[in-house]
């Protein structure tokens, strides 16, 4: 495949806000770029969840549902060329799957699909870790055949994946200002209430506002709507209640004297 068709194909993604089809996007071409292949892989993975709550993300594109079962066996067990690729930085692969050994689980999956050999290309960009394998069904080394357009593909549709990601960050960000901003009225209001309710300055009431939100398991905007629309009745007892207890423990940041 040409250079300048690659570029075309890769030069503008901002139109699929979806890493999976972006990469089985990458895994059919670059099965389309190595004929001595019978398909391909692509694979990225994500930093880990900033809150610590799950584990990192590792969406994947296959051509073929026996090879995304090849991907998922590598990446439970952490052994196969898909995690020696990631770890080194280089590319790993194995020439005839029926006399290497070296990955157990990866090989004994592979050889039950039909594959003898394989290759796996390692890319990197903006902290977006992308590996694309190519797969063959015949003994011998894909490697190298996997180093001309496969490599520039990989390189091209790493970049592009990552572009998509800050673009798709962004949009995100510009949705949650745009939404702190149409609340910060109500939420202004709502303070305002509970400041003549209980008598208090402006950040005594956010802060009640926001702790009652957190025992109530409510958003912070749905509770000062709420606030608002009845002017306050009905959760008076719990916000003179939370302002007692923030009086008698004051937190670090504010004086003991506060006077809510």
């Amino acid at each position: 495949m040409p250079e300048r068709a690659l570029t075309r194909g890769w030069s503008c993604r901002t139109d699929t806000p979806s890493l999976d089809r972006g990469l089985a996007e990458l895994a059919e071409q670059a099965a389309s770029c190595t004929p001595a292949s019978c398909g391909a892989t692509a694979t990225a993975l994500l930093g880990p969840d900033p809150d610590g709550a799950g584990p990192e993300e590792q969406p994947t594109g296959a051509t073929h549902p026996d090879l995304s079962a090849l991907v998922s066996v590598q990446l439970a067990s952490g052994e196969g060329p898909i995690p020696a690729a990631r770890a080194t930085g280089r590319p790993a692969g194995a020439d005839d799957l029926l006399h290497d050994r070296r990955w157990p689980g990866y090989r004994a999956r592979a050889l039950e699909a039909g594959v003898r050999s394989s290759a796996t290309l390692p890319f990197v960009c903006e902290g977006l870790a992308v590996t694309v394998s190519l797969y063959g069904l015949r003994p011998g080394s894909l490697e190298e055949a996997a180093q001309g357009a496969t490599r520039l593909l990989g390189d091209l549709a790493t970049e592009s994946l990552a572009r998509d990601r800050r673009y798709w960050a962004a949009l995100t960000e510009l949705d949650q200002l745009d939404a702190a901003l149409r609340t910060r009225p109500v939420v202004d209001q709502a303070c305002g209430i509970v400041m003549y309710v209980l008598g208090c300055d402006a950040d005594a009431a956010f802060d009640l506002l926001r702790r009652t939100s957190q025992r109530s398991n409510r958003k912070l905007a749905e509770l000062a709507e709420t606030v608002v629309r009845t002017r306050g009745r009905g959760i008076e007892r719990d916000l003179i209640r939370l302002g007692r207890n923030r009086k008698a423990t004051p937190a670090p940041a504010r004086p003991a004297e506060d006077p809510c």
